[in-house]
C-alpha cells in the first residue's frame, strides 16, 4: 500500500502539534502476537451480485479448509456486519446444515465432526454484505474500513462515475466475504461477479469466462490459482476503457476512465519496463499470470497492491499539462508493482513485521528512479522521504518492527515506509550490490507463497554475505531512533594530522560506517570510518594544513540528523567538489540566509544554475532574489535562458517565477509565451507573473490554466490570484490549501490569509464541488491529526464558521436549497468527525 500522505508543507504545524499523541500511542505496553493459525484456508470460491440501491452485496461462498495442526471441530471466521442466511457443509454438492453462532463480527461454525490436519472440508455460506453498517474505523493510513465501496451507486452525481471497488488491507476483506482476515492466511480463489453488461470487472488472477445473463447482466469468472493473503482479494466494477500492454507473454492492462484513455500510456506506460527491471534486479521473474491497474474514485488511501490487480486513487489520472511536468504517480506505480514480490509473493506474517512489505516497496521507488532517471533523482527522492521521518519527532521512539502498537493501522507510518526505505539503502551500501540483491533473491525463493518476518530477511542476507548482521538489525529493526550527530575538528601542525570528533547526542548510541571528506587545498579526500556505539568517536587523518572543510556523511548514506555549520565559502567548495547529490543540495540549502549578503553565496547560485540535475537548478532559482542588483547582474541572463529553453518545464516555471519578482515588463514576451505552453507549471507561473505586472489581464487569461490535480507549489503560487480575482472556475481546485488555512497561517501568514479568504469565499458560494473537496481533504487529515485536541478544536471552529456562512447563503437563496443542503450535510458530518 502507498499511503496518501498530506503534505508537510501544508500541515507541518499540525504534525508537530500531534507529537504528544503519537508518542503516547507508541509507548503502550501491549504485545501484539502473530495470529495463531488454528485453521488453514485452502480455496475460496465466491458468487456475488450487487444491489446498487441499497449499496449491499449478495454473496455465496464455498470455503475449503482444514485444521492447521491440531484436530478441530470448529471453523471461526471474521464476518463484519453481515446478514448470514445459510451455513451448510458441502460434500460434493450435497449440503448438510451446520450449527453456527454469529455475533460481534465473528462467525463460529460447528463442523459435523472433528477433522484432522490436512483433512479438508468445504463450508457453504449464503450471506449479505452491508458495508455501510461496518463499525470499525479507519486511520491515518487508510481513512475508512468498510471493505466494499459503492461510488455514486444510484448515479445521482453527474460529475462522478458509478464504481465498485474493495479495500482489504488491513482486515477489511471480511466486510465483503467471511474469511480468516489475517495476513498469515493464504488461499487460492475464484470469484463469479454478476454486473450490468455495460460495466467491466477486474479481480485477482485471470478472467476464465464471461457469460451474458438475462436483464442486461453478465457474469465474469475470475480465477486465482496461486495462494495469496486474504487482505489482497479484490473486486473492481465500472465503466472503464481497457488499454492493453504486455511484458513477455504476461498481459499488462490499464483500466482507465474513458476521459483519460488517450493518456493511459503516458501515465502507466513504463509498467512493462518496470516489470523487466525488477525481475532482473531481484533474480526472480514476475510471479503472477497477469498485471492490471485500475483507479477508484473517493479511494481511502494512496494505492493498494491487490495481487495482479493494483488499485490506485484517482490522483493517478493526469492530463498532458501535468504529465509534461512530471508523472507524479510514477513512484507509486513502481511501489505497488514491487509489492508483487515483497508483500504478495512473500507476505509479512503479522502487521508488526510490516517492514518486509512496505519498506521494500518504498525502496523500490529509489531503485526505479536510479535505473530510469539516474542516481541524483533517486537520492533526491529518498532525501525527501527520509526528511519526512526526521522532521516528525513523534516517530523517533518507534521501532521498525513493532510489537506494541495500539492499533494495527498505526504501523503504516513514516517509520515503516520512509525510514524503512532509508534503512535498506544503508544495508545495501554496507553489503555491496551483489550481496544485497542476492540476499533479496534468496529471501524470495526461500519463502515464496508463504509468510515471513524480519528475522528471515536477516538470515537470507547473512547466508549470502557470510556476515553477521545482528548489530544492524538490533539497531535499525528492533530499536528506535537514529544518530543525531555534531562534529568538531582540530589540526596538529607537527603531525600534519586533523583530529575529527564525531558526537552522538541521542540517548542510545549507534554503530555505523561513515564517509568523511577531508578538504585539503580545496580538494576532498574520502575516508570511510567505523563509528562505534559510544557518545564520542575520534579519528585522525593526514592533512598538509588546517583543512578547508570537513564534510561528514559525505556519501549521504547514513540515516541521521546532522548539525552542520559552514561558511558560504565552504559551502561553495563543497558544492563544486561533490559528486553526490545530497552534499551539493545541502550546500545549496546551507546558504539560504546568506543569499544577497555574501559574494560566495551568489557564486554558488550561479554554479547551481548549470547543475546537470534539474532539482538543483530549481532550488537555486527558488533561493535567489533578482530584485537585488548584484544577483541580477550575476544571474539574470542565465535565468532568462532557463525560462525560455531549459529541457525541464519545471525549471522553466521556476525561472519564470524568479523573473516575475522583478515586475519588469521586458520579460512580458516570455510570460505571454508561457501562458500558451502545454505545461501547467509554466502556464501557472506565467499567469502569476503577468498578474504582478498587469492585474487587469487576469480575467481573460485565468481559464488557460487547469489547476485540477496541480502540484502544491503551483497551487500555492496561484491561490492568492484565484481568490483576489474571484476566478470561480478554479474555486474547487484551491480547496486543498483553503481547507487548512488555520495551520498554513502559522507557517506563512500571507498565504494563510489568502487561504482563509478562499475558505470563506467557498463557504459563501453555492459550489458543491468546492465544499465537498474541503470536507474530503479534512476527512483524509483526520487520522493524521489523531487525538490532538488543539488541532481538532481549530478545524471544528473553522467548520462551524463555514456552516454559518452556508446557512446564511441558504436564507438568501432558497431556490438553491437542494444543492446548498447537500453542502450543509457534508459540513455537519465533518464537524461530527472532529468532535
Amino acid at each position: 500500500m502507498k499511503k496518501a500522505i498530506l503534505s508537510i508543507a501544508i500541515l507541518g504545524i499540525l504534525f508537530s502539534a500531534n507529537v504528544s499523541a503519537q508518542t503516547e500511542t507508541s509507548g503502550r505496553e501491549v504485545y501484539r502476537a502473530t495470529h495463531t493459525k488454528v485453521t488453514e484456508l485452502k480455496h475460496t470460491k465466491l458468487k456475488v451480485n450487487f444491489d446498487y440501491q441499497k449499496e449491499q452485496m449478495n454473496g455465496e461462498e464455498w470455503l475449503t479448509a482444514s485444521p492447521y495442526f491440531y484436530p478441530s471441530n470448529e471453523l471461526v471466521l471474521d464476518a463484519k456486519s453481515m446478514l448470514i442466511h445459510e451455513v451448510t457443509l458441502d460434500n460434493n454438492g450435497k449440503k448438510s446444515p451446520l450449527k453456527y453462532e454469529y455475533k460481534g463480527d465473528i462467525l463460529k461454525i460447528s463442523l459435523d465432526k472433528t477433522y484432522q490436519r490436512n483433512q479438508d472440508y468445504t463450508v457453504y455460506i449464503k450471506y449479505t454484505s452491508r458495508p455501510n453498517e461496518v463499525k470499525q474505523q479507519g486511520s491515518a493510513a487508510i481513512n475508512d474500513a468498510k471493505g466494499l465501496y459503492f461510488i455514486n451507486a444510484q448515479g445521482k452525481d453527474p460529475d462522478k462515475p458509478t464504481q465498485i471497488w474493495t479495500q482489504g488491507e488491513t482486515e477489511s476483506s471480511s466486510a465483503w466475504f467471511p474469511t480468516i482476515d489475517k495476513p498469515n492466511q493464504k488461499t487460492t480463489q475464484e470469484i463469479y461477479m454478476t454486473v450490468p453488461d455495460k460495466y467491466v470487472t477486474l479481480s485477482n488472477g485471470v478472467l476464465k469466462d464471461s457469460q451474458k445473463e438475462s436483464n442486461g447482466l453478465r457474469t465474469d469468472h475470475w480465477v486465482m490459482d496461486k495462494r495469496h493473503s486474504t487482505y489482497l482479494f479484490f473486486m473492481g466494477v465500472g465503466e472503464y476503457a481497457i488499454v492493453k500492454d504486455k511484458w513477455k507473454n504476461i498481459p499488462v492492462d490499464y483500466y482507465i476512465e474513458k476521459e483519460y484513455e488517450p493518456y493511459a500510456k503516458q501515465i502507466y506506460g513504463n509498467t512493462p519496463e518496470m516489470i523487466e527491471f525488477f525481475s532482473k534486479k531481484l533474480g526472480y521473474d514476475y510471479p503472477w499470470a497477469k498485471y492490471a491497474q485500475i483507479s477508484g474514485r473517493d479511494y481511502v488511501s494512496g494505492a493498494m497492491e491487490n495481487t495482479t490487480a493494483t488499485l490506485h486513487g484517482s490522483d493517478i489520472l493526469q492530463k498532458p499539462g501535468q504529465l509534461i511536468d512530471e508523472n507524479t504517480w510514477e513512484d507509486t506505480i513502481a511501489h505497488e508493482l514491487f509489492h508483487h514480490w515483497f508483500g504478495d509473493l512473500v507476505t509479512a506474517e503479522s502487521w508488526s513485521n510490516l517492514t518486509v512489505n512496505e519498506s521494500f516497496a518504498n525502496y523500490s521507488e529509489y531503485l526505479w528512479n536510479e535505473y530510469k532517471y539516474g542516481k541524483d533523482q533517486a537520492d533526491y527522492h529518498q532525501m525527501t522521504d527520509v526528511n519526512m521521518y526526521i522532521h516528525n519527532p513523534g516517530d523517533f521512539k518507534k521501532n521498525l518492527v513493532r510489537f506494541n502498537y495500539d492499533s494495527r493501522e498505526d504501523v503504516f507510518d513514516l517509520v515503516t515506509y520512509q525510514k524503512g526505505g532509508g534503512i535498506l539503502h544503508m544495508l545495501r551500501n554496507y553489503l555491496g550490490d551483489d550481496a544485497f540483491f542476492a540476499g533479496m533473491t534468496d529471501y524470495l525463493k526461500t519463502n515464496e507463497y508463504q509468510n515471513a518476518e524480519a528475522h528471515q530477511l536477516r538470515l537470507s542476507f547473512e547466508k549470502v554475505s557470510g556476515k553477521d548482521l545482528n548489530w544492524f538489525f538490533n539497531q535499525w529493526y528492533y530499536g528506535s531512533g537514529n544518530p543525531k550527530l555534531n562534529y568538531s575538528y582540530t589540526y596538529e601542525p607537527v603531525k600534519k594530522q586533523v583530529l575529527v570528533t564525531i558526537n552522538q547526542s541521542q540517548d542510545q548510541p549507534f554503530e555505523f560506517p561513515l564517509a568523511i571528506d577531508v578538504y585539503d587545498n580545496g580538494k576532498p579526500k574520502r575516508y570511510n570510518v567505523w563509528v562505534k556505539a559510544v557518545a564520542k568517536n575520534t579519528f585522525n587523518f593526514d592533512a598538509s594544513k588546517n583543512p578547508d572543510l570537513i564534510n561528514i556523511n559525505a556519501d549521504g548514506v547514513l540515516l541521521s540528523d546532522i548539525t552542520d555549520t559552514k561558511t558560504p565559502e565552504q559551502y561553495l567548495m563543497q558544492f563544486t567538489n561533490s559528486k553526490e547529490f545530497k552534499s551539493r543540495y545541502n550546500a545549496l540549502k546551507g546558504i539560504k540566509d546568506q543569499v544577497g549578503k555574501n559574494v560566495a553565496a551568489t557564486k554558488l547560485l550561479a554554479v547551481a544554475l548549470k547543475d546537470p540535475y534539474f532539482r538543483v537548478r530549481m532550488k537555486a532559482l527558488e533561493l535567489m532574489d533578482l530584485t537585488n542588483p548584484e544577483q541580477m547582474k550575476a544571474l539574470g541572463a542565465d535565468v532568462e535562458k532557463l525560462a525560455s529553453n531549459d529541457s525541464k518545464t519545471l525549471v522553466q516555471a521556476a525561472a519564470i517565477a524568479a523573473l516575475a519578482k522583478t515586475k519588469d515588463k521586458k520579460y512580458l514576451p516570455i510570460f505571454e509565451k508561457g501562458v500558451n505552453a502545454v505545461s501547467n507549471s509554466v502556464k501557472g507561473n506565467s499567469l502569476g507573473a503577468i498578474s504582478a505586472i498587469d492585474p487587469s489581464r487576469i480575467g481573460s487569461l485565468a481559464d488557460k490554466i487547469d489547476l485540477e490535480g496541480a502540484s502544491e507549489d503551483l497551487l500555492t503560487q496561484l491561490l492568492p490570484i484565484v481568490v483576489k480575482n474571484k476566478i470561480t472556475s478554479q474555486m474547487a481546485n484551491i480547496a486543498p490549501i483553503a481547507a487548512f488555512y488555520p495551520f498554513v497561517k502559522f507557517q506563512n501568514p500571507e498565504l494563510g490569509k489568502a487561504a482563509e479568504e478562499g475558505f470563506n469565499w467557498i463557504m459563501s458560494s453555492d459550489n458543491q464541488k468546492a465544499t465537498e473537496s474541503i470536507t474530503k481533504m479534512l476527512a483524509r487529515a483526520k487520522g493524521q491529526i489523531g487525538d490532538n485536541p488543539q488541532a481538532k478544536m481549530m478545524i471544528s471552529q473553522m467548520l462551524k464558521d463555514g456552516l454559518s456562512k452556508k446557512m446564511e447563503l441558504l436564507k438568501q437563496n432558497p431556490q438553491s436549497a437542494t444543492s446548498i443542503n447537500k453542502q450543509i450535510d457534508a459540513i455537519n458530518k465533518a464537524i461530527e468527525d472532529f468532535k
